[in-house]
Formats: structure tokens, sequence, C-alpha cells
């Protein structure tokens, strides 16, 4: 029996979702025979690390990080369980850190000669000035998860309330030409990338409200596009996964324009390295289809927990 302490809540604006999935990790894990222990992680590093390492020597064999958003899934949480070389699983320090940063990630997609969408980051305010770039265009925070803080900018748009609203998230942001056309996402569970799930939302955009509202998005698993397009975005999600450094369960985003030949209307978005873990979520809705279990594909990701050295 392995002792897992599952993190989960944190102060991200994620803190609900990541309630949610820590809960139902804490549960898959009960179900496949581990000892576990849930804590909610508030902004108190002394309470985390008495947690982590009680005076008795009884902490736990394995963190499972169910933490969502800032300080849980971009390597800050990760650096604190590597100075204490607690096993813990998802991604390191260094590909949560890059994979949170969407304008550093585009730039490492690029390099690759993965499609990404036009796009440059600019102050914030900038938009009070005016389009950036002709309509449609999306603006998204620089570090948040979740669809949170995207705005698609289109015809009839009030920018004043958008630059308002990205207030909450600093002082710059993406701005990124807006690709007609379908959602997609691709699992990758240790280098092996599991299926390609069409999502097609009944709200504007696959936002927050679709992500984790029941019955707002329909899922198409596996996604009825051409075979070329199905593996392309395979392969350009195990591409992704391995050059940022990843470990673990990731998932990574596509548009694809249907209008264009072949892939060339592929375009990748991001990756996440804590990919959602809810009853709606995607990575382990592909883990499901490809013949896992909740509690397998829990006791697969403490297996394959990372060890500090």
């Amino acid at each position: 029996m392995t002792r897992v302490a599952v993190l989960m809540g944190g102060w991200s604006p994620e803190r609900e979702v990541s309630l949610v999935s820590g809960k139902a990790c804490a549960e898959g894990l009960r179900e496949g025979g581990h000892e576990v222990v849930e804590y909610d992680v508030k902004r108190d590093l002394r309470a985390l690390v008495d947690f982590l390492r009680p005076a008795a020597g009884g902490g736990p064999d394995v963190v499972f990080n169910a933490l969502h958003g800032r300080y849980g899934e971009d390597g800050c949480i990760q650096g604190v369980l590597e100075i204490m070389r607690v096993p813990y699983t998802h991604s390191g320090v260094l590909a949560s850190a890059i994979a949170m940063d969407k304008p550093l990630a585009r730039h490492i997609f690029a390099s690759l000669g993965l499609r990404v969408a036009e796009g440059r980051v600019i102050e914030r305010r900038t938009l009070a000035a005016g389009d950036p770039m002709p309509r449609p265009y999306v603006v998204k925070p620089i570090d948040q998860g979740s669809s949170i803080g995207v705005h698609i900018v289109r015809d009839g748009d009030n920018l004043a309330a958008v630059e308002a609203a990205e207030a909450a998230f600093g002082e710059r942001v993406l701005i990124e030409k807006f690709v007609p056309g379908r959602e997609l996402t691709v699992a990758v569970m240790g280098d092996k990338p599991i299926a390609v799930t069409e999502l097609r939302p009944r709200t504007r955009f696959y936002d927050y409200e679709a992500k984790y509202t029941d019955g707002i998005t329909e899922h198409l698993v596996p996604a009825p596009v051409p075979e070329d397009v199905y593996e392309t975005a395979k392969q350009w999600a195990l591409a992704a996964y391995q050059e940022l450094g990843c470990s673990g369960l990731s998932r990574a985003d596509f548009r694809w324009d249907d209008s264009k030949p072949g892939t060339s209307g592929l375009v990748i978005l991001e990756l996440n390295t804590q990919p959602g873990m809810t009853p709606l979520s995607l990575a382990p809705e592909q883990a499901k289809w490809a013949g896992i279990s909740w509690s397998q594909l829990m006791t697969w990701m403490v297996e394959h927990a990372r060890h500090p050295t």
C-alpha cells in the first residue's frame, strides 16, 4: 500500500475545479488500494512542509498534485516538492513553468515546426487604444489555465470591457488571430498519445463554463476527422510533450480550420501539464476509451511519479 497525499484547492481562480479534481482522484486512489489523505493547500508554506514531513516521520510516499492554475502547475509547488525530495505526479519544475507561460510555449512549438496562430504579447492598456489586429482575434492572460480570462473579440464587441476584464491577470496579454473551425485535444500518457477528442460546445467557444458544466459540450472520441489530421495532432502533442520535458499525464489543445486542405489548418494552442481530473475532464475520458479505468489511471500516475534526487 502506498501512502498518497492529494494536494488540492490552492488560491488560484481554478480553486473550485481543483477541489473537485482532488476529491475524484482521492476516491480513485482509494479504489486502487492506496492509503490516501487529502490536503487543501493554503498560502502557508510552513503548514505544507509540516504536513509533508511530520515530526513522527510518517509523511506520504507520493504526492498526487491535483492543484490547477498559478502556484500549482507553474513550477512553484513542484519546486517545494523537489527541495523536500518528495515524489510527485505530473511534470517537473521546468516543464511546468514553460507550459504555463503561453508565449514561451508558443515559441518552442514554433521552433519544432508546429503551426501556431499568428500572435504576440502586448501591454494590456494597448487594447484601450484600438484593435491590435483585425477582428476576430483572441485575448488571453499569459499564465492562466481552464480558459480563464480568454476572450474572443468579434465585430461589435466592446474593447474597453475586455481590457477591464483582463486587469485581474496582469499588465501583459497574449493576442492571437482567431482560428475558425473545430476544437481538438490529445492526452499524452507517458510518451504515448492516447486519442484525439473533438469538442463541440453549445456556447460560443470552449470556455470555463463549457469545460465544467455538464451538458454544454459534446465530446467525440475518437474525433471524426480525416486520418492525416488525427495522426498529426497526436504526433504534435507528443513532440510538444517531449520537447518541454513533460512526464506523467498531459493534454495538448488544437484548433483545426477544416476549410483548408489536409493538415494545413491545424494549429496547436497550448500544452496543459496538469489536465483536469473532474468527471467531465478530457484526459481521463480518453484513458477510459483506451480501456484504462479511473483507479488504474490513478495508480499509473502514482507509479510514474517523479522522484527528486
